[in-house]
């Protein structure tokens, strides 16, 4: 490098250089050959073994991501202007790709958004955060009131922050778990995590504070509407409803009722709230069961549905589940054989460890051990909000295929 720069280097392999190159964000611990004087949580750059500037990012060393690399541009300064010029890329994107859907969305994709382990979600006029990386976690107090500031200068109006950093990966990055409402300088604090949304005309109750994840899985937006397209005088299984999101969405396309289980009471709880909001209650049932262990003693029943819909947890989540094919396999089986022969089969799986190629093989093998044939529908993914960087396999998770059994 011909010029000083003022973050320390961390030299890596060949290998980890061709990652770079190839557009992935992330050094691994066992690519770095020499960091003395990098500091966990702060800037480094990261060089050839020749010496050749890859990119600037921040280390970690109890992170196996030892380097997450945030830009390649040897002009960059990381200051504050740097920062809000990438909120307002995020934010700008949303508002052109969600539309009229903007109200309720993702804001901010991690590396898909070039911000390494940062999840940031908007209901309305309240978001959600997630901070999973130790370099952004020291900078959240920079980049919270900016994007408060982005989207109230843009008419939005932000009534709080609810950060929900938490989880195991957090210890292994050496931070504290942290959940709470942010407090924003000159803003009360929302006496409630509680607030109302409303998604393909469909109102919910979100409580940003508790469930999985951040509260509410926006990814499946526009797959519970290509469902809600098919359910018109349909009779619906749903399985791992979760909140009852692709339930209320077949009911509100016309379904003439809704099966809907999951093996949580507290999500059921909420998920017959939802139904009670719109009108739904007469429409839907809802059980609590293990469906991986239901559905199998289901399938040997006579009863037969229009619509199945399968949005199971990941089984995948981690390169080592091998089991996870299997899985995928035999819940599919059993969904097909709960099906009348032409009916309609909406099956998921939200794991990137998951191949596109290995569901799509798992659901087929499901089809051969059923007796069954399927016609391809659609096949699709995650919405729009929840973008696919290109060269980074881990942002494309989310498989949705539909399909009618012949």
């Amino acid at each position: 490098m011909k010029s000083k720069r003022p973050w320390p280097q961390v030299e890596i392999t060949d290998k980890g250089e061709r990652a770079l190159r190839g557009g992935h964000p992330w050094v691994y611990a066992g690519e770095v050959l020499s960091a003395p004087d990098a500091e966990d949580g702060e800037l480094c750059d990261v060089v050839s073994l020749k010496g050749r500037y890859l990119g600037t990012g921040f280390y970690n060393s109890r992170s196996l991501l030892r380097v997450r690399v945030i830009s390649d541009n040897a002009n960059d300064l990381f200051d504050e202007a740097f920062w809000s010029r990438r909120l307002n890329y995020a934010v700008d994107y949303r508002k052109k790709v969600m539309g009229e859907d903007y109200d309720c969305c993702r804001l901010i994709f991690g590396e898909a958004d070039f911000f390494p382990g940062l999840t940031v979600d908007k209901f309305g006029d309240l978001l959600v955060a997630q901070v999973q990386s130790l370099g952004l976690d020291k900078r959240r107090d920079l980049l919270f009131p900016l994007l408060k500031g982005i989207l109230e200068e843009s008419g939005h109006k932000v009534r709080g922050l609810f950060e929900r950093s938490e989880g195991a990966l957090r210890g292994k990055e050496g931070m504290e778990e942290r959940a709470g409402f942010y407090p924003f300088e000159g803003t009360p604090v929302p006496d409630s995590a509680v607030t109302n949304i409303v998604e393909n005309g469909v109102h919910y109750r979100v409580n940003i504070g508790e469930g999985q994840k951040t509260g509410f899985f926006l990814d499946q937006k526009y797959n519970r509407r290509a469902a809600a397209k098919l359910a018109d005088g349909m009779k619906v299984l749903d399985c791992f409803t979760h909140t009852g999101s692709f339930a209320l969405n077949c009911v509100s396309g016309g379904a003439t009722s809704v099966h809907a289980v999951d093996a949580s009471q507290e999500a059921l709880d909420i998920a017959a709230e939802n139904a009670r909001l719109n009108h739904a209650g007469d429409k839907i049932t809802f059980e609590k069961a293990d469906a991986l262990k239901w559905l199998p003693q289901q399938a040997a029943n006579k009863e037969k549905y229009d619509l199945v819909i399968l949005d199971p947890p990941a089984f995948a989540k981690h390169r080592g589940a091998v089991n996870a094919e299997k899985g995928y396999r035999d819940i599919n089986m059993y969904g097909m054989q709960l099906l009348n022969r032409g009916g309609y089969l909406c099956t998921a799986s939200c794991s990137h460890f998951m191949p596109r190629e290995g569901f799509e093989h798992a659901v087929h093998a499901a089809s051969l051990l059923a007796g069954v044939r399927l016609k391809l529908a659609e096949a699709r993914g995650q919405a729009p909000d929840h973008p696919i960087l290109m060269g980074v396999p881990e942002t494309a998770y989310l498989k949705f295929y539909i399909f009618q059994v012949v």
